[in-house]
């Protein structure tokens, strides 16, 4: 049984810093690529960044690029998504997203889901 469980959610003042964490259990870790999404209120899904099953490539949106960072230690079965300079905007669940040897991950393509993490950022 595949579990993607996700912590490190909270309130922040814009700004300031978060660091999410998700614990992967019941697969290969290291043949997963690893992904973020997020979710706020009334709005779809959407990709937050990204990195590959080999650990080389990271992607990330437009909108954080520059101030989140993904990244990933296969010897915890954990990714991390390091958050600065966070914005009210940021503010959405936070998922964590498993996809076999996936690279750019897209919800359509995600196979495995955590059960997210809520981020709040107050102006």
């Amino acid at each position: 049984q595949v579990q993607l469980v996700e912590s490190g959610g909270g309130l922040v003042q814009a700004g300031g810093s978060l660091r999410l964490s998700c614990a992967a259990s019941g697969l290969t870790f290291s043949n997963y690529g690893m992904g973020w999404f997020r979710q706020a209120p009334g709005k779809e899904r959407e990709f937050v960044a990204s990195i590959d099953w080999l650990g080389g490539s990271t992607y990330y949106s437009d909108a954080v690029k520059g101030r989140f960072t993904i990244s990933r230690d296969n010897a915890r079965n954990t990714v991390y998504l390091q958050m600065n300079s966070l914005r009210p905007e940021d503010t959405a669940v936070y998922y964590c997203a498993a996809e076999l040897r996936g690279r750019d991950l897209r919800v359509r393509t995600v196979n495995y889901w955590g059960q997210g993490t809520q981020v709040t950022v107050s102006s």
